[in-house]
């Protein structure tokens, strides 16, 4: 069976709703306008939903040819507005300090009000994976989603609380640990994967709610526990991007 682009997702601001895009634009530090945002707490420390589930329920939207960020919140109140900077922040990106801009407007008081905690919306000088350009594609195979939703003893399981940039027709179950190190290609791109990704307390959230309602930690322990991987409790895999280039919906996936 070939190997076909099953999904793109991106995430405009960190940690809030996941979307799926038909294409975009992959280039060296990710998809554009993936992850172009964060969110930093009162001591400049990156928050994701992993504390904080109930972020998965804003739905973000930018349209970076326009400067304007777009939040969707579970009450239908919609907040849109051209995108602004007032200042510099360093921000503590998982023990990191980055240099960001701190976002002016309406979207961190919305933010920190549907919350419950002070929070401030910031822009980096790109996009944000947590492991900067070494992964700046992640990609995980929908055979690895029917091994878990297997060991959970569920039909099926939403690709969207792993959330990964591309999923991949056509693999075996966990193929995709098989390409650390070599170039593959998506669509018009080529990235090279460089190792598993570490599943963390997110992953048991509803991607809709960001309740907890699924032990996908407890059975990545059970049954890939004991693997030799880059990282525990690994699914799926992050990739530098060799080559920037197109990558669609459909589109052949070809490992070398």
């Amino acid at each position: 069976m070939s190997l076909r682009v099953a999904w793109i997702s991106h995430c405009p601001v960190k940690g809030l709703a996941v979307r799926q895009l038909d294409e975009c634009e992959l280039t060296e530090a990710g998809i554009t306008g993936d992850r172009e945002f964060f969110l930093v707490d009162e001591s400049d420390r990156l928050v994701n939903s992993k504390g904080l589930g109930a972020l998965q329920q804003i739905v973000p939207r930018y349209d970076r040819g326009a400067d304007s960020l777009t939040l969707e919140f579970p009450d239908g109140t919609t907040i849109a507005h051209d995108v602004g900077f007032d200042g510099l922040v360093g921000a503590n990106f998982w023990g990191i300090t980055v240099e960001a801009r701190v976002v002016e407007g309406p979207w961190s008081e919305a933010i920190s009000d549907f919350a419950g905690r002070d929070l401030r919306l910031v822009g980096g000088s790109g996009p944000a994976p947590d492991r900067r350009r070494s992964g700046a594609a992640t990609l995980l195979g929908t055979g690895s989603l029917q091994a878990i939703a297997r060991a959970l003893g569920v039909d099926e399981v939403d690709e969207r609380r792993f959330r990964m940039n591309f999923g991949i027709d056509g693999l075996g179950e966990h193929g995709e640990d098989e390409w650390l190190g070599r170039r593959v290609r998506l669509g018009e791109a080529v990235v090279v994967p460089q190792g598993n990704v570490g599943r963390c307390a997110v992953t048991t959230q509803n991607p809709d709610s960001g309740a907890p309602d699924l032990d996908t930690l407890k059975a990545l322990a059970r049954y890939r526990g004991v693997i030799e991987t880059t990282e525990p409790l690994p699914f799926g895999v992050y990739a530098a991007v060799a080559q920037a280039g197109r990558v669609r919906v459909g589109d052949p996936v070809e490992p070398a």
